[in-house]
């Protein structure tokens, strides 16, 4: 049974938060503030908004922005969605940050065109994955990819014991029974896993890029070249469809919602809130996408479903607070 209904992926946010929990790209959000956090709106404070609200709302934005692309993936495909989603992105990214092109080395554009590769990877493979099967398992398979991260960069037996849990995890959710999700569809689970080995590449040319460019350049930049490499893959899919007034206008109310708004919200938290329990909050992505899923899209789960996003949930939490012991204390900027 193929499932129409689309999901926001992590995008650029809980990438950057999974690389907090992996220990590779903690500084990377932080050191995207400056000009760029200064130019949008409420930039200068939260107000009444604590920063773990901060990030909550950036994660319910990240999933319920799935409600628009509900509508948007009959009209203009998965490969159509994500060309969309990355190019709105991609163009208020640049309006906003404005980044200089000039004045880079050759290993700079490597790094950055990686970054940009990874996201468009990333981002292809996520909407493959929930055109297939339900939002929550996608995003339970999709977070092996940093927790996978988070594992190799501690090195510490713990972590093999955080990695066993969730692999029980991923073999309640792929087991026989439940409501239907239990058996997920093979291509599905397939793009879902994929997506996250992209989205640990992601994390990783995240920090290199946040070193060798300032401010949010390099991942305005990196956008830009995600979203080249996407247009022609949404073309052939949805080809004129993507020209329709009313999509471009979901497009860029899903590239928002999923996007540039968490991305803002999470700056902000990240302003006040230390790196790794930024990363603890983010391992909840599952659960908001399950949620999300019930609520928007009515995708129900049996309780051996939930035990399975649970115990994956759990490994990730504990993945996180493991590396985290190993972190310095992330001075605020």
């Amino acid at each position: 049974m193929t499932h129409s209904a689309p999901a926001a992926e992590p995008a650029v946010t809980a990438s950057a938060a999974a690389g907090a929990a992996s220990g590779t790209a903690a500084a990377a959000p932080r050191r995207a503030g400056g000009r760029f956090g200064r130019r949008l709106p409420g930039a200068a404070g939260s107000g009444g908004l604590g920063p773990v609200a901060l990030v909550i709302a950036a994660g319910v934005s990240v999933q319920f922005g799935a409600a628009v692309a509900v509508t948007l993936m009959p009209r203009a495909g998965a490969a159509g969605v994500v060309a969309l989603r990355l190019l709105a992105a991609a163009v208020v990214l640049l309006l906003v940050c404005r980044p200089r092109i000039r004045g880079y080395s050759r290993a700079d554009w490597v790094t950055v065109t990686a970054f940009g590769v990874a996201m468009a990877g990333m981002n292809g493979l996520f909407y493959q994955a929930v055109d297939r099967i339900p939002l929550g398992p996608a995003v339970t398979l999709e977070v092996l990819g940093p927790l996978v991260l988070s594992v190799i960069a501690s090195r510490r037996l713990s972590s093999l014991l955080w990695a066993g849990l969730a692999l029980c995890g991923v073999a309640l959710l792929g087991g026989v029974g439940g409501s239907g999700v239990g058996s997920l569809d093979p291509a599905g689970a397939a793009f879902a896993v994929g997506a996250g080995a992209m989205w640990a590449a992601y994390i990783v040319f995240s920090a290199r890029t946040g070193r060798r460019f300032p401010q949010a350049d390099g991942l305005a930049l990196a956008m830009a070249i995600g979203a080249v490499l996407s247009l022609p893959l949404g073309i052939a899919d949805a080809g004129a469809k993507l020209l329709v007034p009313s999509t471009l206008a979901l497009g860029l109310g899903v590239a928002l919602l999923s996007s540039v708004l968490p991305y803002t919200l999470e700056l902000l938290a990240l302003r006040r809130l230390p790196a790794p329990t930024f990363a603890v909050l983010m391992s909840l992505e599952p659960a908001i996408a399950t949620l999300a899923g019930l609520l928007v899209l009515h995708q129900g789960l049996s309780l051996t479903d939930a035990l399975a996003i649970g115990l994956v949930i759990a490994a990730s939490m504990g993945a996180v607070r493991t590396q985290a012991r190993r972190l310095p204390p992330v001075d605020a900027p």
